[in-house]
This record gives C-alpha cells, sequence and structure tokens, in this order.
C-alpha cells in the first residue's frame, strides 16, 4: 500500500543548525559541534535548472538539464557574534571580531525544519557551502519601536553522502506529529552525528 500524500502547506520554521566540516574526501566527512542559531524568520533555498536544447531537422533533437548554483538566503531575528565569527571566518583580537579581505568563511553543513499546524515537520540539510558577511545596519530610535533583523546569504555545493550513488546538494524528509525517523536519518548524513536535542525537547513533540 502506498504512502498517504500529504498536501498541507507549511506555516513555520525553525531549529537552524549548522556545523562546520573539519574533514572530507570522495568516500567520508566529519563535521565539528553542531550549533544551533535559535530565532529563524525566514529562509530561502535556491536550486535553479535551465534546460539546454540541441536540434536538427527543424526541431528539438534532445533537452539536458543543467543545475545552477545553490543559494540560500536567511533571515534571523539575531545572529550571536560567537556563530558570526564562526561562520564568517572572522578572526578575534583582544576580543574583537574584525574584517578584513584575508577572511575566508569556513565549509559547512546545515540543516532546518519546515513546521506544519498539525505537528508535522519537514527537515532541509544542506551538505556543503558558506556563509558571507552580513552588513552592518542601524537606525535611530523613534517613537515606536522596531526590531531590526539580520540577513545571511550563503553559496552551496554537492558532497559525499553516504547511501547515495552521487554526491548531494540538499536533502529533506518529512516526520508526522511524534515521528523523528527521517529528522534522525537526514542529522546522521548531513552531520555523521545524532540530533541535539534535549530530552525535554522529544518529550515536547510527543505529548505537543
Amino acid at each position: 500500500m502506498s504512502e498517504e500524500k500529504n498536501y498541507k502547506a507549511s506555516t513555520g520554521v525553525d531549529e537552524f543548525y549548522y556545523a562546520v566540516l573539519t574533514d572530507e574526501d570522495e568516500k567520508s566527512f566529519k563535521t565539528g559541534e553542531i550549533t544551533r542559531v535559535k530565532f529563524l524568520q525566514e529562509i530561502e533555498v535556491e536550486m535553479p535548472q535551465e534546460a539546454m536544447r540541441a536540434y536538427g531537422d527543424n526541431r528539438t533533437a534532445e533537452i539536458a538539464i543543467s543545475g545552477g548554483n545553490i543559494t540560500v538566503s536567511t533571515q534571523f531575528h539575531k545572529v550571536p557574534v560567537q556563530d558570526k565569527n564562526i561562520l564568517f571566518g572572522l578572526e578575534q583580537v583582544d576580543g574583537l571580531s574584525t574584517v578584513g579581505s584575508d577572511d575566508v568563511p569556513p565549509y559547512v553543513a546545515a540543516v532546518f525544519t519546515k513546521t506544519f499546524e498539525d505537528g508535522s515537520k519537514e527537515w532541509v540539510g544542506l551538505t556543503k557551502g558558506m556563509f558571507m558577511r552580513a552588513k552592518i545596519s542601524g537606525k535611530t530610535k523613534e517613537e515606536n519601536k522596531d526590531f531590526y533583523n539580520e540577513e545571511v546569504t550563503g553559496e552551496f555545493m554537492e558532497r559525499y553522502v553516504e547511501g547515495a550513488k552521487s554526491e548531494k546538494s540538499v536533502l529533506f524528509g518529512a516526520d508526522k506529529k511524534g515521528e523523528t525517523d527521517n529528522r534522525d536519518s537526514l542529522f546522521k548524513k548531513i552531520f555523521g552525528k545524532s540530533y541535539p536535542g534535549t530530552n525535554e525537547e522529544e518529550q515536547d513533540v510527543i505529548e505537543g
């Protein structure tokens, strides 16, 4: 019997995690500590494709699909300075974060989840990429208080994924409310490690 299709649209985003890729070759990889950046507001993963046509006898003889660059655009309530130092490859001098032309962001893997009103989740994993420095901006305080978010963009590429026939750039899988099978599998594929949530968070999913 085929699995029932789900046509519900997501209503939110949550649980953005990243880890630095510390070692990699054609058939293996290692990552550092899995770190969460809280208060994700928006995220968009662009996966463009272009159709290339070959012609003959005044008609299309063949079509080939060419994949474009994977671009990730995020918006957070706030990105802590500790995460900026890691993600943007910033040097720290006497407790200060510094920006220079020699800054080299590390390769990272990342995961986030799309949430649904029925309690189900769709997990999305990004295998290998770099995030680029965010702009610094500010504005004077006015009568009505406004909160200014932070936008961070990244570029991602393909990487070895255990069990896959070829290198991959994006993985995703959905879990029904109270289930975690696809989440746990995705964390293993993306980070090579288990989901870092606490027992209390697991219980909230089951009872929520």
